[in-house]
């Protein structure tokens, strides 16, 4: 039996080139890919710490504009100003947000509903008494400065000092913590907010 030896030398040549035909083959096939069907869609949803640092500015920018339309536009004004604030920082839409202010006291010192955060921030509703609106104290800078950022994946969780100026040039310091979660559209949203005056010897 006779072996034709040019047939054997070509299946192993082809043999051996066969993974890099592939390749190209594949190569080939993305190429083609690439340019007929629209770009891939990557969903990221990890938070950056410029976009804590932007949330936070964000709060303390609010917490301004709704002391200075208070004083220029009225409680209305600020009133439906600070709803449209609640709606955009906070994750009520998600349920119940661990909001503990920082001039609140039992049995109302959460709050976790919308409703009591507005309480909170206005006055003017009679289910929340004491409150006489935190943000119509006539705020006009506020500075944060963290302690410490931490951030896991789509959750972010901060600790520092809020410095908050009123129109008399009177700075006060507030404790603060804030975790933040990243919603389906992109956006942070606060579920976290511990607010306390510093503590005194």
């Amino acid at each position: 039996m006779q072996i034709n030896l040019s047939v054997t030398a070509a299946t192993i040549a082809l043999l051996a080139a066969a993974p890099s035909m592939a390749k190209a083959q594949v190569n080939n096939i993305i190429i083609g890919q690439t340019s007929s069907t629209p770009k891939t869609s990557v969903v990221n949803m990890t938070i950056t710490e410029s976009e804590v640092l932007a949330a936070q500015k964000a709060w303390g920018d609010a917490l301004v504009a709704i002391s200075t339309t208070h004083d220029e536009k009225g409680k209305a004004a600020a009133k439906a100003l600070a709803e449209k604030v609640i709606d955009q920082a906070y994750g009520y839409q998600f349920g119940a947000v661990l909001f503990k202010p920082t001039l609140t006291k039992r049995p109302q010192t959460f709050r976790t509903t919308r409703e009591g955060a507005l309480a909170y921030f206005v006055g003017g509703d009679p289910s929340f008494p004491n409150d006489t609106g935190f943000a119509l104290k006539g705020w006009r800078k506020a500075e944060i400065r963290n302690a410490g950022v931490f951030i896991v994946g789509n959750v972010a969780t901060t600790m520092g000092n809020v410095l908050i100026t009123d129109n008399n040039g009177k700075v006060t310091t507030v404790d603060k913590t804030w975790k933040f979660v990243k919603d389906k559209n992109g956006k942070l949203r606060i579920v976290v907010h511990h607010s306390s005056l510093p503590h005194k010897n």
